[in-house]
């Protein structure tokens, strides 16, 4: 299993999404806002990175409500934070890449708390650049493996995915971050069950990791930059064995 869509995968298992809603609501509250305010507009019809993230919180169970209210707070409408988007990058043990994207309204306090996270836990914060080269933005569909792969091909291939992979117990199907709503919509109206549908970034390279302590650390420090406020995303290259990462995710 590899990065940050196995990851999700392994948070979905142990019930910590539900478990952690209301933050993951805060969080993307937050980054509806400065959509808002980056894309001069508060319409998904007319800012392109709203419409993604709002299609994200949908997926997400947020309500039309709360969405609503994000929007208009950065309208002007109620109390705003100014948030800086800052992205950092990073060594996990084992040699693994991460890049953390970050909504901050204090950014100082924000590096010293990332930089703790991995000086405790034996990884290190890399010079920009040092890692990011490797990693693009697509879109990632969850479909379960129960399906068979040409059931998947037929419907996937005709709504713009670019690669359909096994992966795990799952098949994997990547496309363009624009299209990712529709092919996952496409997918369903087909009868296929989709167990996860995101905008991630996925490196072009992974890294084996084979030693359980190595991959408790590299979770460990998955989970608590996900427990940080400031922490939109973590997005990662290892590669670990399904069995190994139920292991080290007890």
């Amino acid at each position: 299993m590899s990065g940050h869509s196995k990851w999700a995968t392994i948070k979905r298992k142990k019930g910590a999404i539900d478990q952690k809603r209301g933050k993951l609501f805060a969080k993307l509250s937050r980054q509806i806002e400065v959509a808002v305010r980056e894309g001069g507009s508060g319409d998904t019809s007319a800012n392109a990175t709203l419409r993604t993230i709002v299609a994200k919180a949908k997926a997400a169970q947020m309500t039309n409500d709360a969405i609503d209210r994000a929007i208009k707070r950065a309208l002007g409408a109620g109390n705003r934070t100014d948030f800086e988007s800052v992205t950092y990058e990073a060594y996990a043990p084992g040699g693994v890449a991460m890049l953390i994207d970050i909504l901050t309204d204090n950014r100082n306090r924000t590096a010293s708390d990332v930089r703790a996270i991995f000086s405790k836990l034996g990884g290190a914060m890399a010079e920009p650049g040092a890692v990011g080269w490797q990693f693009s933005r697509r879109g990632v569909v969850q479909v379960d493996g129960e399906v068979s792969e040409d059931d998947v091909m037929a419907v996937a291939l005709e709504h713009g995915a670019l690669d359909i992979d096994r992966d795990g117990a799952t098949w994997r199907v990547t496309c363009d971050v624009p299209t990712v709503w529709d092919l996952k919509a496409a997918l369903e109206s087909a009868g296929m069950q989709v167990l996860e549908a995101e905008s991630t970034m996925i490196s072009s390279l992974t890294v084996p990791v084979t030693d359980a302590a190595v991959a408790r650390s590299i979770l460990r420090i998955m989970d608590e930059l996900e427990e940080h406020d400031d922490v939109q995303d973590v997005y990662a290259n290892f590669d670990i064995s399904e069995s190994l990462l139920e292991a080290a995710s007890q």
